[in-house]
């Protein structure tokens, strides 16, 4: 099973990942319903520069870590491996550091240049959270290149209960003193979360993974030069790809506020602009911890196998990773297009209003969500086989076309907001499918139709259907809201059926999973005995 180990990392991350956005919902759902739409957009603003500055910090070197590790293993070089650990801690400080600085000094000029001034304090509150983030992200990078995401996975919840706690807190308590101090304390959250997962990582290196403590001597100044070009030559692509999602946010940020002024709605764009990125954008984001686990997980695992030159595993790998996408993918995007404005009501009760225009946009952005996780597990594969700048490629021709669509369709006053989720879905679309046209070039990409892309189609469209008649079933008889809960549990029942039905998945590959055994011989005494 050592082949596909990959997708028991995913699992690991993808269990933490929805760990983290239920303790997350404890966060945002009261956060969004006693600050006001203005309020939100104070807590926002700083995310969207935070991420661009967050990917130039991380992104990149840790998936390079997690690639080089890997390849040190495969040719049984632990101690290369410790080297380019010990290597990266120092530089992803010092690049963290600088990052931090940056965003705290130049908040005020930020705040003015997206016209929300008073999102002055929100960016500076997140702003140390930067330095601790990147020291994280090596420690990260160093157990995914050993497959092993238990301790990842582990200091996310750890780093997102911090988060929760201390913002909420402070939330509250600065709520008297006006919303932009408010939501200053909701996004030092953020700073507090980021130095309780580093601990919490940290920690578990120390005393519980003693087996990695690597005595490697005096790593000299050459030598250090060598791995970082070599890191380098990984990471600045991944982070040039990886920073195109956060200027795309920045765009819409510095395009959709102007032109929501422009035709009009003036009086209402800080409120237009928080129902696309904290009620609807928000939402997307809980599927897509799972499909950027498989991404964070099949790099590893592809850079082993093709430095083996092992390429019949090469290619049974990649198949199931755009399998595993498409399991999650397809579901999420009609279950969230389907139900999104009874998912909004449910979550959001106390803001009626916002959630009426807020479910559109989610309509549409579930649409794009499996063109996203395709995106992101492709995106993987290319990397992990060397082809760092190819996604990078591949998404950039998507938000060159996002900066016009944006424009023009944000312009329009019947669309107004809506354009500017039609734009990403768009972005998304494009790069998924240049990202599929390159991964063909390679030779490597294998794909039994039926099972991998016609079984998730038509299962997912069942469990649409499903869903739908079974809440204004249950809508007669129990609550709304309740209605809402049953109905989704019930059509994720169905789903997974379905899969097993239409072969997409077996049952003995659901060993492959975390506790996959157990649930393998749950399935076999249901339907043999």
């Amino acid at each position: 099973m050592k082949k596909k180990s990959f997708i028991k990392g995913a699992a690991i991350l993808g269990i933490a990942g929805i760990l983290v956005k239920l303790i997350g919902a404890f966060f945002r759902i009261p956060l969004a319903n006693f600050l006001s739409d203005e309020g939100m957009s104070f807590y926002q603003t700083p995310y969207p520069i935070y991420n661009w500055l967050l990917v130039v910090s991380t992104a990149g070197l840790p998936a390079a870590i997690a690639k080089s590790v890997s390849e040190k293993l495969a040719e049984q070089d632990a101690e290369g491996a410790h080297k380019i650990f010990k290597v990266s801690l120092i530089l992803l400080t010092i690049i963290g550091f600088i990052s931090s600085l940056l965003m705290y000094f130049l908040a005020e000029t930020i705040a003015v240049a997206v016209k929300n001034p008073l999102a002055v304090y929100s960016i500076q509150a997140i702003a140390p959270a930067i330095v601790f983030i990147s020291m994280m992200s090596v420690y990260r990078g160093y157990f995914n290149g050993h497959q092993d995401l238990i301790p990842y996975g582990i200091s996310q919840v750890f780093e997102q209960l911090g988060r929760v706690i201390v913002g909420l807190s402070l939330a509250l308590v600065l709520l008297d003193k006006g919303e932009y101090y408010a939501a200053a304390g909701a996004t030092f959250g953020a700073t507090a979360g980021a130095i309780v997962g580093f601990i919490v990582i940290f920690l578990l290196y120390e005393f519980k993974y003693k087996e990695m403590h690597i005595k490697t001597g005096k790593i000299s100044w050459e030598e250090s030069k060598k791995i970082i070009k070599k890191l380098m030559a990984v990471a600045i692509p991944i982070t040039i790809g990886a920073s195109i999602i956060p200027i795309m946010s920045i765009i819409d940020l510095a395009i959709v506020m102007r032109r929501l002024t422009e035709i009009g709605l003036s009086e209402t764009a800080n409120d237009l602009y928080g129902q696309l990125t904290a009620y609807a954008g928000a939402l997307i984001n809980i599927p897509q911890v799972i499909t950027a686990g498989i991404q964070v997980s099949i790099i590893p695992s592809i850079s082993a196998s093709f430095a083996k030159t092992k390429y019949d595993e090469l290619k049974e790998t990649i198949r199931n990773g755009i399998r595993t996408a498409l399991i999650i993918g397809v579901p999420s995007s009609i279950g969230l297009s389907v139900m999104a404005k009874e998912i909004m009501y449910l979550l959001y009760p106390m803001q009626k209003e916002v959630v009426a225009s807020a479910s559109t946009i989610l309509q549409i952005l579930g649409i794009g969500f499996v063109f996203l996780s395709l995106f992101q597990v492709t995106s993987g594969v290319l990397q992990g086989m060397g082809h760092q700048k190819t996604p990078a490629k591949n998404l950039f021709v998507g938000a060159v076309l996002k900066v016009f669509l944006v424009y023009f369709l944000v312009g329009i006053p019947s669309l107004n907001i809506k354009g500017a989720a039609i734009s990403t879905l768009a972005t998304y679309f494009i790069a998924c499918m240049l990202n599929l046209k390159s991964l063909n070039k390679t030779g490597f990409l294998e794909i039994k139709y039926k099972k991998y892309i016609l079984g998730p189609v038509v299962s997912g469209v069942a469990m649409g259907i499903f869903v739908k008649i079974a809440y204004y079933a249950l809508q007669q008889i129990i609550s709304t809201n309740l209605a809402t809960v049953v109905s989704i549990g019930l059509a994720a029942i169905l789903y997974f059926v379905m899969i097993f039905v239409t072969k997409s998945i077996s049952i003995e590959e659901m060993e492959m999973i975390p506790g996959g055994k157990k649930i393998k011989k749950m399935i076999k005494k249901v339907f043999h005995e």
